[in-house]
């Protein structure tokens, strides 16, 4: 097998290489020798800033290892007047992922561990829904998002929570399966977390030291940052922000991510994100060292899980034909190239950093909002560098929604407010409401009365808090009272058949926290 497998390549190498030549020699005049192409780009991304009421966008651009193109629009706070730069550190979340995979490729590397190492053998601690399934799940199995745990499933245990990474990793035992083990694609923060946790096992340090240490001071990444402790007495920083009803962009605070750092911690700028696509595109090397070998660029940006590639990327990316994910990588292809690339999505930025292996090309885009920009930019920005138009599909589509948003919420909230009954009391007297109420998995969330109004305080994440707000029955509106991305939602509390208050869930619709996972349980006798 072996040898048929070096023949074939050695046999094929002169056409490969040409298809190289042609190929590096296309981007290079479509990119470096052309810039009426980059100034173009610069224009309609500024002019995205303005359309979509962005506070900032930074971009940058690597081909062939060097950095040929950055820009940055607008403010680090909306408003200041204080610009943004290239150099401006932005949280770019998720893209964490791939420090965190290249960590376990260079222990992989040095022969500490193996990606089919049973979890188990470094966490014996650490257990799912099914004794099977702890048993089986393997280190490759954390990285590419197939633990049979639904998309964003566990993430309310640690964000804004007080627990370790570990204290939020010994509870998912009791969260529920919504497919079956290693068949379908289920995002899971929490598998990078057990990850960062056998690279503290293997390595003895821990994985904020790690990935300093090996990866971004050898990369370059001097001004990135592991958490947000270390953002004190920094200027060139932009704030997160979050878009009010009224359409104005304000700032919200920094949420500390440390609990669940491996999976999307990094803070870092598009200067110094060019620095680490450039090493990435050169499968780990630097200019004085290997800090993984091109096999494992080969596990990492190999599908593991594959993706359905829906009708409606089918119209809207009709040279997509497949779409997967890697080892803390998703993988697609675009306009006849591979695409390997990742999104992040903190409280108040989002960003998109999308590399063209073949081409040797790399972008990141990084804005401080809400906003899915960077995205739409990041697969719309290869029209410009791969085929040399200026179609942008991806940014259009972004528009008309963000066009039709008011509308679209108006018309949501009459819905909302025609399927209200009108003159239902509630069941009880709001004191009845009141007490404490636990969540078996997650802990306690307390209900008072203060005013004559209906407090709550979810205790392990003290930025859920705010007002219940009488709906119909004993059904309530909830309105939170701190700033932060999460839509007003819904609690509703239920009685047991002596007519007493027994349990309180909550149902907040939004793409990122499921709260229909916890159900709590009233502990206060009624009197």
């Amino acid at each position: 097998m072996f040898t048929q497998r070096f023949f074939q390549v050695t046999w094929q190498r002169p056409a490969g290489l040409l298809c190289f030549l042609l190929s590096a020699s296309f981007v290079q005049a479509q990119v470096k020798d052309q810039p009426r192409q980059l100034q173009w780009l610069g224009e309609a991304m500024a002019q995205s800033v303005d359309d979509f009421n962005l506070p900032s966008l930074s971009v940058a651009i690597v081909h062939d290892g060097q950095l040929i193109w950055s820009q940055s629009y607008g403010e680090t706070v909306a408003g200041s007047g204080d610009k943004t730069t290239p150099a401006t550190l932005y949280a770019v979340a998720s893209n964490t992922k791939a420090f965190t995979s290249a960590a376990i490729a260079q222990l992989v590397d040095n022969g500490f561990l193996d990606w089919n190492d049973r979890v188990q053998t470094y966490l014996p601690w650490f257990e799912l829904y099914d004794p099977y399934v702890s048993s089986e799940l393997r280190i490759r199995d954390l990285l590419c998002h197939r633990s049979g745990l639904a998309t964003f499933s566990g993430d309310l245990l640690w964000y804004g929570t007080k627990w370790s990474s570990k204290e939020v990793l010994e509870k998912a035992n009791q969260l529920e399966p919504t497919t079956s083990f290693r068949t379908q694609f289920g995002y899971q923060n929490l598998m990078f977390m057990a990850a960062g946790e056998i690279i503290e096992v293997v390595s003895e340090k821990p994985w904020k030291t790690y990935i300093e240490q090996e990866l971004m001071g050898p990369v370059g990444m001097s001004s990135s940052v592991l958490s947000t402790t270390q953002l004190a007495n920094r200027t060139d920083v932009a704030a997160p922000h979050n878009e009010l009803e009224s359409g104005t962009q304000t700032p919200i605070e920094w949420v500390n991510w440390d609990n669940m750092a491996p999976a999307g911690a990094l803070i870092s700028s598009a200067e110094e994100m060019a620095q680490w696509m450039i090493v990435q595109l050169d499968s780990g090397r630097t200019a004085t060292d290997t800090l993984w070998t091109q096999r494992q660029t080969h596990e990492m940006w190999t599908m593991h899980t594959p993706i359905p590639v829906s009708s409606w990327y089918h119209e809207m990316l009709p040279s997509m034909h497949f779409r997967g994910y890697g080892l803390g990588w998703e993988l697609y292809d675009l306009h006849g190239r591979k695409v390997v690339a990742h999104s992040g999505g903190y409280d108040g930025m989002i960003s998109r950093q999308v590399l063209v292996p073949e081409e040797k090309l790399g972008i990141i885009i990084l804005t401080n909002a809400n906003s899915s920009v960077p995205w739409g930019w990041g697969h719309d920005v290869l029209n410009v560098l791969l085929k040399g138009d200026k179609q942008t599909p991806m940014i259009d589509f972004l528009l008309e929604q963000k066009r039709e948003e008011p509308a679209e919420q108006t018309r949501k909230e009459a819905e909302l407010m025609a399927s209200r009954i009108p003159e239902a009391p509630a069941s009880k007297t709001l004191a009845a409401y009141a007490g404490s109420y636990s969540d078996a998995m997650y802990g306690d969330v307390l209900v008072s009365m203060q005013d004559d109004t209906l407090q709550f305080e979810f205790e392990p994440t003290p930025l859920f808090q705010g007002t219940l707000e009488h709906w119909h029955f004993d059904t309530f509106r909830l309105h939170w009272g701190t700033q932060m991305m999460l839509p007003k939602g819904m609690a509703q509390f239920t009685l047991n058949m002596k007519g007493q208050v027994e349990s309180l869930d909550f149902d907040v619709p939004n793409p990122d926290f499921d709260f229909t996972e916890l159900h709590f349980i009233k502990q206060s006798a009624e009197r």
